[in-house]
């Protein structure tokens, strides 16, 4: 297997008021995967939160954009140029209003569906033929939350308990599928992830 650099980017908003909102499910995952690959502490340069290490003999950036999500791509767009890797290469972990709390998607490329990050993401980069995991947040007026609540609140409000603790049962598969990515296999990862309900 031929080695390569591979980013994986949670993306999520800094600071402590945020670190457990919805909008933050990338942030969750990138730090549950350096705690997994037991990662040293996460260091900042080019705008980010950063570790570098070895998975399965390929070399892995995770990164955690500290731009605020509406300007994700200034932080991501400096380890996509630095590292040379391709879209191919580059893994986006995001919350996603359309899909129910817990459920998990990978896929490439597609369109922002109204998400910042991922405007911010294909505007700097110059192509939106990246590989996405989508996490499911749901929105108001799927659930406990009326249909009315706003949006924007919603996704800075923080995720109940009872959605971490589906997400948090997925943990282990989502590390499945993401290792499988890593080891070039993104359609496998695929089969893997996107059979979850």
């Amino acid at each position: 297997m031929e080695k390569k650099d591979f980013i994986v980017a949670g993306l999520g908003n800094p600071g402590d008021q945020y670190r457990s909102t919805r909008h933050n499910v990338g942030f969750f995952i990138v730090d549950e995967l350096a705690r997994r690959w037991h990662s040293a502490t996460f260091l900042e340069k080019w705008q980010a939160q950063y570790v570098s290490l070895s998975v399965d003999e390929q070399k892995v950036h995770l990164i955690k954009p500290v731009t605020f999500m509406n300007r994700s791509g200034k932080a991501v767009v400096y380890f996509y140029r630095f590292y040379k890797v391709n879209p191919d290469q580059l893994l986006v972990v995001h919350d996603d209003l359309d899909m129910a709390p817990g459920r998990i998607k990978l896929v490439k490329g597609g369109g922002a569906g109204g998400h910042n990050g991922i405007k911010s993401l294909v505007e700097t980069l110059g192509t939106k033929e990246f590989y996405r995991l989508k996490i499911g947040i749901g929105r108001p007026g799927n659930g406990v939350v009326h249909a009315d609540f706003p949006v924007d609140k919603y996704v800075l409000g923080n995720v109940t308990e009872e959605d971490f603790n589906i997400l948090q049962s997925r943990y282990d598969s989502i590390e499945d599928g993401i290792r499988t990515f890593l080891q070039g296999n993104p359609a496998r990862a695929m089969n893997l992830l996107n059979s979850l309900k």
